[in-house]
This record gives C-alpha cells, structure tokens and sequence, in this order.
C-alpha cells in the first residue's frame, strides 16, 4: 500500500512540474513579447526557473543529474560537430561547452 502511495505521489509531481515547466514557458514568451516590461533580472529568473524543472522533472522520470547532464554535453558536440547555425553564428555552444566543463572542475 505505502509503494502505491509513494507511485501516485510520484505522478502527481511530475504532473505538477510539467505544468511549471509549461508555466515558466509561457511566461517567458508573454515577457519576451512585451519587451518593455522585461528586465533582465526577470528573464533571468524565468530561464534558470526551466533549467530547475527540467533537472527535478528528470529525476523524477528516473534520470539522474549526470546522466542528464552527460547528454547535454554529447547534444552540444553534436551540433558542434554538425555547425549548427548557432555556433556559426554566435560561438554559444563552444561558449556553453566551456562554461559546463569549467564548472565541473
């Protein structure tokens, strides 16, 4: 009976980060649309606000940190190897690749 508790629980926490993920989203776009009123310090509690619901809905789906974030880093070399218009354009993925490994050191 307790594992069926901590099962439902589980679902009905993934349901509830999905729709805070979806909720960030969509208020960064209405932010983004309405330029005036956005400031920096907002965009950036929004963004980093996903960044936190995508790595706790992760785990929750049976992924732990590492593993994400070792597929983040093999998705950045694969667009690097694949020049996505991005790095061609800006350098943000080598930029992002950087910032990861330096952060692990």
């Amino acid at each position: 009976m307790n594992k069926e508790i901590d099962v439902i629980k589980n679902m009905k926490t993934i349901e509830w980060l999905k729709a805070e993920l979806l909720s960030n989203i969509s208020q960064l776009y209405k932010d983004m649309a309405n330029n005036e009123d956005t400031s920096r310090e907002n965009l950036e509690d929004l963004i980093s606000n996903i960044i936190l619901e995508s790595y706790v809905l992760a785990k929750r789906l049976g992924i732990d940190y590492k593993s994400l974030d070792k597929a983040l880093k093999g998705n950045i070399k694969l667009n690097l190897v694949e020049e996505h218009k991005i790095e061609r354009w800006y350098g943000d993925l080598s930029a992002l690749m950087e910032h990861i490994e330096t952060a692990e050191e």
